[in-house]
């Protein structure tokens, strides 16, 4: 194959990573937070 049919290929992988990113980072934030407020509330 030639560089400009893998072009959509790399182009389709990028917009996955970058969404993946935007959804995960948040959410193991959140899950981290969570978790830290649990043990403070569990523990005094």
């Amino acid at each position: 194959m030639n560089a400009r049919a893998d072009a959509p290929r790399a182009n389709a992988r990028g917009r996955l990573v970058l969404g993946w990113s935007l959804v995960g980072i948040p959410l193991a934030y959140g899950v981290v937070e969570t978790l830290v407020r649990v043990s403070r509330l569990f523990t005094g």
